[in-house]
């Protein structure tokens, strides 16, 4: 199985909510982060985007928030695709904070050339498809 792509980041005091710990929305930027760090190692990076105009949407995601990160925790996401279509890759990252896992994310995403569906590059789906693994067990749930 390959390894996972690996994004860190720490926690800066400005995502900090009023409970003393990371806000909500900070835990959705830093999976957003690492979406793009993907896009960075598989072809999709803004020069891509800028030559093309083509670039990687996000249709859907489910976020889990397992634990509480506090203040200047160092974050690590470990990212993994679970498929790659002909337009389409569904990715999991999981935060891992002192090695547990505090949050998850699956999202489904659409690659699109002019507001369009569009397929991928052979080369890029091929650079997607180094990073496949099996689904967690988690992944493909929905709300209960």
């Amino acid at each position: 199985m390959p390894e996972a792509l690996e994004y860190r980041d720490t926690v800066r005091p400005e995502w900090i909510d009023y409970n003393g710990h990371l806000s909500e929305p900070f835990y959705v930027m830093v999976f957003g982060f690492a979406t793009d760090h993907l896009m960075d190692v598989t072809g999709l990076d803004a020069a891509y985007r800028t030559e093309t105009g083509c670039s990687l949407y996000t249709v859907e995601a489910h976020v889990r928030y397992l634990r509480e990160v506090g203040p200047d925790a160092d974050l690590l996401v470990a990212t993994t695709v679970l498929s790659v279509g002909a337009k389409k890759v569904r990715i999991c990252h999981e935060l891992v904070v002192g090695g547990a896992v505090v949050a998850t994310e699956e999202l489904l995403a659409l690659h699109v050339a002019e507001a369009r569906a569009a397929p991928f590059p052979g080369a890029v789906a091929d650079r997607l498809r180094g990073y496949l693994a099996p689904a967690p067990d988690y992944a493909g749930r929905a709300i209960s």
